[in-house]
C-alpha cells in the first residue's frame, strides 16, 4: 500500500480507501436500506481491506439508514483498540435519517444529534475525518462550521472535511473559519474519474494553493470503467439496473468507443479495465485517496493491482484523450 499526505494535515491516507456505503443498503436512498452487502459481507471485504494496507474507511450516518456505521462499528469493537488506533474513519452528515423536517441538513441542532449517533454506532470516541456530505442552502455556513467547531475543541471529531462542495463554496467555506477562527475544512472529497474531470477545472487549483486534501469517490464512475458496461444491456444488480442517476449522460457512441479503447489499452499492458482506470486516478497529483466500494474482496483485489501501475504523464496524457 502507498500513503499520502492529507492535504497541510499530518495525517497518510492509504491512497485507496473503503467506501461502505454498500453496507446494510445502497447509499443513501430509503427505498434500498437492507439491501447491499449484509454484515458478513462487510465483515470480509474490511478484514481484506485490512490486510491490503487500507487505513481509510469511509461511510455516512444515512448509509443504509445507519446500517454502514453499524456494521463498522461491530467489526472496529471486534478488532479492538490496536487496530482502531492505525485507521482513518471518516463519516458524514447531511441526508435525511428520518421523517421530521429537522432530521436532516447541517443545522447546529441536527448536525451535534448526528455526531453523537454516528459515535453510538462507530462504537469509538472519536471522529477522525467528519465530512458534511453536501452544502445546505437553508443553513448559514457560520451556524454549521461553529457547531463542527464545538465537537472539534471537544475531542469528538478531530479533522473536518466537505463533499460535493464546488470550489467557490469550499473557498467561502474557509474564510468563514478563518475570520472567526474556527475549525476549517481540511479535506474535500469529490467524484473524479476519466469520465468526470470536473474537479480539475477549479477544485484542483484551490487544494494546491491551499494545501487542502482531495479524497476521489466514484473513481471507477459507478462500474462503467470496469468494464462491465459494453451495451445499454446493464447487468442486473448493477448501478445502471439500480441507482442510474448520476451516469443518464454516458451511454453514448462515443463513451462505448473510448470504454473499448481503454479495455485494450489495459489489455496491452496486462491489466483489468478498472486497474488502469485507477492507476490513471492516482496519477493525479492532487489526489489524496480513491474511496471504492468493491462488492466482493476479489473486485477489491483486483482493485488493489492498481497500486503496482506507474504512469508518466505522457501515459496518462494518452489515456484520457481515449475517453475525451
Amino acid at each position: 500500500m502507498r500513503y499520502q499526505q492529507l492535504g497541510s494535515t499530518g495525517v497518510k491516507v492509504s491512497c485507496l480507501g473503503l467506501g461502505c456505503g454498500n453496507f446494510g443498503g445502497i447509499g443513501s436512498a430509503p427505498a434500498f436500506f437492507g439491501q447491499g452487502d449484509d454484515e458478513a459481507a462487510a465483515v470480509a471485504l474490511l478484514d481484506r481491506a485490512l490486510d491490503a494496507g487500507i487505513n481509510l474507511l469511509d461511510t455516512a450516518d444515512a448509509y443504509g439508514g445507519g446500517r454502514s456505521e453499524t456494521y463498522l462499528g461491530n467489526w472496529l469493537a471486534a478488532k479492538g483498540a490496536a487496530v482502531r488506533d492505525q485507521l482513518v474513519i471518516t463519516t458524514k452528515v447531511f441526508n435525511p435519517v428520518g421523517p421530521g423536517a429537522n432530521q436532516r441538513g447541517l443545522s447546529r441542532l441536527h448536525v451535534q444529534r448526528q455526531i453523537e449517533a454516528s459515535l453510538r454506532r462507530l462504537r469509538t470516541d472519536r471522529i477522525d475525518l467528519y465530512l458534511v456530505h453536501e452544502p445546505d442552502p437553508d443553513t448559514a455556513i457560520d451556524e454549521t462550521l461553529r457547531a463542527l467547531d464545538d465537537a472539534v475543541r471537544a475531542g469528538k471529531l478531530v479533522y473536518l472535511g466537505a463533499s460535493n462542495f464546488a470550489a467557490w463554496r469550499l473557498a467561502v467555506a474557509r474564510g468563514v473559519s478563518d475570520v472567526h477562527r474556527l475549525a476549517r475544512f481540511e479535506a474535500v472529497q469529490s467524484s473524479f474519474s476519466l469520465l468526470d474531470r470536473e474537479a480539475e477545472r477549479e477544485m484542483f487549483p484551490l487544494c494546491a494553493d491551499q494545501k487542502i486534501g482531495f479524497t476521489a469517490f466514484s473513481p471507477l464512475a459507478g462500474g462503467w470503467l470496469t468494464g462491465k458496461y459494453t451495451s445499454t444491456s446493464y447487468p442486473t444488480g448493477s448501478r445502471m439496473t439500480l441507482r442510474p442517476e448520476p451516469y443518464l449522460h454516458l451511454p453514448t457512441e462515443r463513451i462505448f468507443r473510448g470504454l473499448d479503447a481503454l479495455a485494450a489499452a489495459a489489455r496491452e499492458r496486462g491489466l483489468t479495465t478498472d486497474a488502469l482506470a485507477l492507476a490513471w486516478v492516482l496519477h493525479q497529483p492532487r489526489v489524496s485517496s480513491a474511496i471504492l466500494g468493491p462488492r466482493t474482496p476479489a473486485h477489491l483485489a483486483s482493485a488493489l493491482t492498481a497500486l503496482d501501475v506507474r504512469l508518466s504523464d505522457d501515459d496518462a496524457a494518452a489515456i484520457a484523450a481515449l475517453l475525451t
